[in-house]
């Protein structure tokens, strides 16, 4: 049985299997009757970002879980994490945000939240799977469907969270701020959030007409940030994607400040109030070395752990940490939200800026990002790379020259028959010529020419 779900949920193009009417309506039906086991009635909240298929596919998933017995609530257009939030906040049996992310307004997706805020667990994406795959038989539809729009009232409780409890006592008047929204799920949300705070916003890409999410906009493009925030010359810019649970940004100078740097900024400025638990911060392979090592040089330990927020997640509970995420601005404060979100990452670093007196350049000063070289080989089957003695004795001499100023990372694609050879170091030519000479030994022993 294929999955239908992967680390961020169901992803693909909308109208297609598994966002095919039909197949969203047993999604919904299958959600809703393993909710309704307990023997209460379940109550969903479902959201959605701005793609033009966002609302067919929110009232095929309503058919089919009123079907079963499931009073729905509509966030109408939402973030991903205020999704999150409003399940918890109003008790629901389950949370359910219809995107696609940063993906282009084609595709769509579907994701799934458990009352505490979490994605649900996999036991759940499991026996939707089941259901679907053996054509579970869905009732006739219903005469009247059990569900309500209540978008205002939803929206109103995640902005008072929002401005009233993660940025309580944080005064952002003074401060010009360039937003962008990328048409997504952010663009009356997130203006309307600062301006409540006192800053001056210049909000851009928040004209949503459910083709333009992500297009050469948010956290995927950030030159027209960077152009906007240098022009007005603003003290920062912020661009989140379409769905808003990741947050990239932009010195007043027009430097870029990614995930990485963010998590630098955020945890030393956590530290100096001796609220980072354990002197830890969860990041994943993908975390430059120049994380690694200013944050070592700050006393704390980065722990990595595979690629994917949902990892980054588990391990930030495992260890009890505070604070985790992705390069891509996926950031994870778990005392706030166990849902990445766009807009308490930027509310927390303009808290930092501001506590410490300091602009976003210089409180990222310590963050130098080394060069990095990804090599792709095509291989014919993915051999554990511990038993092809040739690459690991390439390997052992890389790590050795690379020393503890550099990093190796060898793996292969998780949807295709490819190697990726990825390496950090001090000097660009050096690393390509260590990463090319592992890449011709995998290519000689398993290479897909061979």
């Amino acid at each position: 049985m294929k999955a239908l779900f992967g680390t961020d949920g169901i992803r693909g193009e909308a109208g297609q299997f598994p966002l095919d009417p039909a197949t969203v309506t047993a999604i919904g039906f299958s959600l809703a009757s393993h909710l309704a086991a307990s023997g209460a009635q379940p109550k969903i909240i479902i959201g959605r970002d701005t793609r033009e298929s966002g609302p067919s596919i929110e009232q095929a998933l309503i058919d089919g879980a009123s079907r079963a017995g499931a009073q729905c609530l509509s966030a109408g257009v939402i973030t991903t994490p205020g999704v999150a939030f409003v399940t918890r906040k109003e008790e629901a049996a389950a949370g359910v945000v219809i995107s696609a992310s940063h993906n282009p307004y084609h595709d769509n997706g579907i994701k799934i939240f458990a009352p505490s805020g979490r994605k649900m667990d996999d036991a759940v994406e499991r026996l939707i799977e089941e259901d679907v795959y053996r054509n579970i038989a869905v009732p006739a539809a219903l005469t009247t469907r059990n569900h309500s729009s209540a978008e205002t009232q939803l929206h109103e409780e995640y902005l008072s969270f929002l401005a009233d409890e993660i940025g309580n006592g944080l005064d952002l008047k003074g401060l010009k701020i360039v937003v962008d929204c990328a048409n997504g799920a952010s663009s009356a949300l997130a203006p309307t959030l600062f301006e409540r705070l006192g800053a001056n916003v210049i909000a851009i890409n928040a004209s949503p007409d459910g083709r333009n999410i992500n297009r050469d906009c948010g956290s995927l493009h950030i030159d027209s940030l960077r152009d906007k925030v240098v022009k007005e010359r603003a003290d920062l810019g912020v661009a989140f994607d379409g769905d808003a649970d990741r947050s990239l940004f932009v010195d007043a100078e027009g430097n870029f400040v990614d995930g990485d740097a963010t998590l630098l900024a955020l945890a030393t400025h956590l530290q100096s109030h001796e609220k980072l638990k354990g002197d830890v911060v969860v990041a994943t392979v993908m975390s430059n070395i120049g994380l690694e090592i200013a944050l070592r040089s700050a006393g704390i330990r980065l722990v990595r752990t595979d690629v994917g927020d949902k990892y980054v997640l588990d391990e930030l509970l495992r260890l009890g940490a505070s604070l985790g995420g992705e390069q891509s601005g996926h950031i994870i404060l778990p005392a706030l939200s166990l849902a990445g979100d766009g807009m308490i990452t930027t509310l927390c670093l303009l808290r930092a800026l501001g506590e410490s007196r300091k602009t976003l350049a210089e409180i990222t000063a310590g963050f130098k990002r080394y060069p990095q070289i990804l090599l792709n080989v095509r291989v014919r089957e993915k051999v554990p790379f511990g038993d092809l003695a040739p690459v690991q004795a390439e390997v052992k001499e890389v790590e050795e020259l690379l020393s503890h100023k550099g990093r190796l990372l060898l793996r292969y694609s998780g949807t295709e028959r490819l190697a990726r050879v990825m390496i950090e170091g001090e000097n660009q030519g050096e690393i390509e010529e260590y990463a090319r000479r592992i890449a011709n030994a995998i290519e000689r022993e398993i290479g897909a020419g061979t």
